[in-house]
């Protein structure tokens, strides 16, 4: 299968690095020198993709989702920092018959992790007693604070019926891949959960997985719905 990147930075290459050991070829590379007013953007270029990974910037994500889509190319979108725009690319997506997923995390640990707290906070939505915190810990050029990871955690304790408060924090330091944890305290004990990343390879093997995936389907869906099926 063919593979298009969109946005060649740190994810991107290591995308083109391991696309090989999941079926890909990567055949186009997208760019700031060759694709600043979405000019790589063309039929041409996506003559013959299977799937196309976004890893750019959060700026670009809706235009990049709404060009591809009108060219019929299925997407992974890996970008953070553009959720409150969901419903408009979910709509370019259903306009154009095309397939897409997108996920604040491609760590399969992390989906693991959004179960485990999810899980969680059900079974303590009634214990009164128990306030809960969620934290986080980036590299210092992250450019979104909270990430989408934490948002994401966040959320799905709350839909899990945990309606008290939850305190929300972040840092950015250093080199430092992502760390998140939530929990849960009260007088009697404390239940933390964390999930510590090593290094990027986790995300791009989920995003990889996840064209494998979606490459020849139609639909709009989270990672986490695809992962667990």
């Amino acid at each position: 299968m063919n593979l298009a990147i969109v946005g060649y930075g740190k994810m991107g290459r290591l995308i083109e690095q391991l696309a090989p050991s999941y079926g890909f070829t990567v055949t186009l590379k997208l760019d700031e020198f060759n694709n600043t007013k979405y000019e790589g953007v063309t039929a041409e270029n996506f003559r013959g993709v299977d799937a196309a990974v976004d890893f750019s910037i959060p700026a670009a994500v809706v235009e990049n989702v709404e060009r591809l889509t009108a060219l019929g190319v299925n997407l992974v979108i890996g970008t953070t920092g553009w959720l409150e725009h969901l419903d408009r690319v979910k709509a370019a997506v259903e306009k154009h018959g095309t397939g897409l997923v997108w996920s604040p995390n491609y760590s399969i640990g992390v989906n693991v992790f959004f179960r485990a707290a999810a899980e969680t906070a059900r079974l303590l939505a009634n214990e009164t007693e128990y306030g809960a915190w969620a934290w986080e810990i980036h590299h210092i050029t992250k450019k979104d604070a909270p990430s989408g990871t934490l948002l994401k955690a966040v959320d799905v304790m709350k839909q899990a019926g945990y309606t008290r408060a939850i305190d929300i924090s972040s840092n950015r330091a250093g080199a430092h891949p992502g760390t998140h944890e939530v929990g849960f305290d009260s007088a009697a004990d404390t239940i933390a959960l964390r999930h510590t990343a090593r290094s990027r390879e986790g995300f791009a093997r989920g995003a990889l997985k996840a064209a494998q995936w979606i490459a020849g389907k139609k639909g709009f869906y989270e990672f986490g719905e695809i992962l667990f099926r």
